[in-house]
This record gives C-alpha cells, sequence and structure tokens, in this order.
C-alpha cells in the first residue's frame, strides 16, 4: 500500500481517484487552494479535506511514494517544485490511472462530443450484468458513488479527454492510457486555448488512433466527417469498426430503438445519443456483451448527470438542463428536444463559460448552433471574461457571430432569470445549457416556478 499526495484534491476527478485508492487502502493526504462542492463533502466524508485552503509544502516529504498533479495546480506550484527537488515519483491523472491499469484489458472512449455519454452507457450494461470492471469517467453516474474504480477487475472503461495531461504535460490525456480498444465518436475544433487552430486540434486525435496497437480495435462514427477520415485509414493491423445512427423512431414522447420488428422503448433521446447507443453497442460487442444482452439492459439507461437531464415537466413544459458548451453538442442537444417535442416550442438559453466560448476569433464556430430554437438566448458573465484574462466581448460580437434572428444577449443573470419567469411556457420546453452555473442558479427553484 503507497503514500500518495495530490495537488490539487479538489479537481472533480482528483477527488475521485483520490476517494478510490483511500478505499483501496492507499495512505492519502491533498492540499488545494479552493474546494468546492461537491468536492468538498466528498473528501470530507471520508477525512481527505485538507485541513486548511493553500498549498502545504510541509506535506511533501521522502515518506511519499508519489504525487499526483491536477490541471487546476499551476507549473510554479511550490508543492510541485519541492516534489522535484526531492526526487519524488510525479504523476499526471491519466498516467496513474494506466500505471493502475497496466495488466488490464483498456478500453478509452474519446471524441469531442459524446464521450461521457458512450463511456455512461458501457458502464450501464457491464454493470447490468455482474461484470468485473473498473472505470474512469467524467460525470456522476447513478448507482455508483464515485466517478473512479479501481480494483482487481481484468478490464478498465476510460473517458478518454483530449485536453492536457497535466501543467508540465501538455500531451491529450487520452494518449497516456494507451488504448486496446479505442472509440471516436466525432470531431469538432474546441479548446483553442491550447489548441489554436482547427488542423492542430484534429492532429490530435489522428495521433490517438495511430495509437491503436497491433491487433487492436477502433471504433469510429461514420456520419462524422473527420472522424471517418481519421478511422478508415485501412490498417492492415487494426481492427476498424464504422457506427451510425441506431434507427429509432419516436411515438408519444418516448423513443424507441428498432431492432428487426421490434421496438424497445430508452429513456434517452436525441440523434447524437442515438450514435452513442450504436457505438457504445460496438464495444461491448468485442467484449463479450451480445446484442440481445445489450439491448435488456439499455432500456433502463437514465443516462449521465447533467446530459440532457430532465429538471421538472409537466403535461405541456419540461425544463431540461444539459452540460452542452462546444458549438457542435450546443447544435446537437437543441435539435435533439427539438425532434423529441415536435409539437413545442423551444427556448434554449446557453451560457458562455469556456475559455474557448469567451474567445472573440472563436466566436464565429456558433454560426448556426442554435438555429432549432424558436426562441435562442446567450448569457454571458463580462466579470468571467476578465477572470480568463481575455479581450472584451460585446452583445454585438455575439449576436454576429450566432447570426440568428430572434437572439437575446444577456450580460446580468438575475435579468434573465426574471425574463424567463415572465413567459408564457404553455406548449413550450425550457433548455439550459453551460459547463458553468448562470450564476450559481438553483435549477430545482426556476424549474418549480415556470412549470407551476
Amino acid at each position: 500500500m503507497q503514500n500518495i499526495h495530490f495537488i490539487a484534491i479538489g479537481g472533480s476527478i482528483m477527488h475521485n481517484l483520490a476517494i478510490a485508492l483511500h478505499k483501496k487502502g492507499y495512505t492519502i493526504s491533498g492540499s488545494d487552494d479552493e474546494i468546492f462542492e461537491p468536492s468538498y463533502s466528498k473528501l470530507k466524508k471520508y477525512d481527505l479535506l485538507p485541513k486548511q485552503e493553500g498549498w502545504q509544502t510541509d506535506l511533501i516529504t521522502n515518506d511519499l511514494d508519489a504525487v499526483i498533479v491536477g490541471m487546476h495546480a499551476k507549473p510554479d506550484n511550490p508543492e510541485l517544485a519541492k516534489a522535484k527537488e526531492l526526487g519524488i515519483k510525479i504523476y499526471s491523472f491519466p498516467e496513474y490511472i494506466y500505471e493502475q491499469s497496466k495488466d488490464k484489458q483498456r478500453v478509452v472512449i474519446a471524441g469531442s462530443h459524446g464521450k461521457t455519454s458512450i463511456t455512461s452507457i458501457v458502464i450501464h450494461v457491464l454493470k447490468h450484468f455482474k461484470r468485473k470492471f473498473d472505470f474512469a469517467v467524467g460525470a456522476q453516474l447513478e448507482g455508483f458513488e464515485l466517478m473512479v474504480q479501481l480494483t482487481d477487475a481484468p478490464i478498465i472503461i476510460i473517458e478518454g479527454d483530449e485536453y492536457l495531461s497535466s501543467p508540465i504535460d501538455s500531451t491529450p490525456k487520452f494518449l497516456k492510457y494507451h488504448h486496446h480498444i479505442g472509440l471516436i465518436s466525432g470531431v469538432a475544433w474546441d479548446h483553442i486555448n491550447v489548441f489554436p487552430s482547427e488542423e492542430n486540434y484534429v492532429s490530435q486525435f489522428d495521433k490517438f488512433a495511430d495509437a491503436s496497437p497491433k491487433a487492436g480495435t477502433l471504433v469510429y462514427c461514420e456520419e462524422d466527417p473527420m472522424a471517418t477520415v481519421i478511422g478508415a485509414k485501412g490498417r492492415e493491423d487494426v481492427h476498424e469498426i464504422a457506427y451510425n445512427t441506431h434507427p429509432y423512431v419516436i411515438e408519444n414522447g418516448t423513443t424507441y430503438l428498432i431492432n428487426g420488428k421490434e421496438n424497445i422503448p430508452i429513456k434517452i433521446f436525441g440523434k447524437h445519443n442515438l450514435q452513442n447507443i450504436n457505438g457504445a453497442k460496438e464495444v461491448l460487442k468485442k467484449i463479450g456483451i451480445s446484442e440481445e444482452e445489450f439491448y435488456d439492459a439499455i432500456e433502463s439507461f437514465k443516462g449521465p448527470h447533467n446530459r440532457l437531464q430532465l429538471v421538472k415537466q409537466n403535461e405541456q413544459t419540461a425544463v431540461y438542463k444539459d452540460f452542452a458548451h462546444a458549438p457542435s453538442k450546443v447544435k446537437a442537444t437543441t435539435l435533439a428536444l427539438r425532434e423529441q417535442y415536435a409539437e413545442r416550442d423551444l427556448v434554449a438559453c446557453l451560457e458562455l463559460h469556456t475559455f474557448s466560448s469567451l474567445n472573440k476569433s472563436f466566436l464565429s464556430q456558433y454560426k448556426g448552433s442554435m438555429k432549432y430554437s424558436y426562441k435562442p438566448i446567450v448569457y454571458y458573465n463580462p466579470d468571467t471574461i476578465a477572470h480568463k484574462g481575455l479581450e472584451p466581448i460585446s452583445k454585438e460580437d455575439i449576436i454576429k457571430a450566432f447570426d440568428e434572428r430572434n437572439l437575446k444577449v444577456y450580460t446580468d443573470s438575475n435579468e434573465l432569470m426574471a425574463y424567463l419567469k415572465d413567459q408564457n411556457w404553455k406548449d413550450k420546453n425550457l433548455l439550459l445549457m453551460s459547463s458553468g452555473t448562470f450564476n450559481h442558479l438553483n435549477y430545482e427553484e426556476l424549474a418549480t416556478e415556470i412549470i407551476n
């Protein structure tokens, strides 16, 4: 059993790994300069919450077997500097996951969109049939306390992020896992702060595909042009599998998978989710789950937390929230709700919160992304732009970039909420999309007011 220290233990995936190792019997310490919910309560529950905020160099001693550094830390972090000085082994999150899974079959799900959902489906089906497996996924899943599980299982399912591995390692995370089975759901430029050009961004997925080992498997969505270019190279030593949108029908607000003469009701919807279902099915076939077993398990899948998640509804209105923030995700999510509730109007509200979405040179990528909403709304906080050190953007910049006739833009969250509460919601749905919080919005309270 090892003695591990976490630099930036409060990160969304970092605190999950810390707890997973603690439950495994490891001795865990950690530090951070700020820790928010739900990380705070989870770390406190396991007595892993740092005793004080800030970086504590006295925690870095020769007694440590390893230090794991999270993306929230900066390259000049004093704890990191001391760990280097003492010669302690330093890992990024993906490097440590690989270290823990060297002897396992590694399945890595990558893509600009859909990777969380596909990973979640695979995990759900494996759990349904009581298979032994480990996982690392970027969202909370129903039936699991943690987003990371490390045991003696023979296989691990990993959501493969293309973002940087750590503050001192610019390698995309998904290249650190060394997959046996890899999947690319789609490729659409994102993370402009790290990948300044679309070509540079796409090349990371090319590297991921080329990292497929001999006799390995690469699964890709053939309905995504760039994923197809990357996935269908005809490598003789790699098994390439293409998938597309699963056949479906929508009846009375429920989506059904068409499987021969059988229609199977599911709890999720939207074209991208139907692509995700087929992608997961292909991966599961490679690890011993038959199609019959897959259809038996998929009916009960409710989707990961914050992905097209129903907040509240009545007979004429539904309020959904979604993690969508990149242009391709925004477009796919609004289309999904528009198709699922064809008889209702859609009010779609997007918060610009990420580095890319608040970057003036990236805004044009959002053109047409909200065309499936009859009343599109964009909210952003100028203070967030200043905090990220970006060039200020105006409401006019956003209106021009999105090019939506009825677009409304808000910079004050109170004004936005007042506007939403003042609407007539008969035969209308509300979709709230953000990787942020709409300035600490209580989704339940807003949905209750709208529904009532």
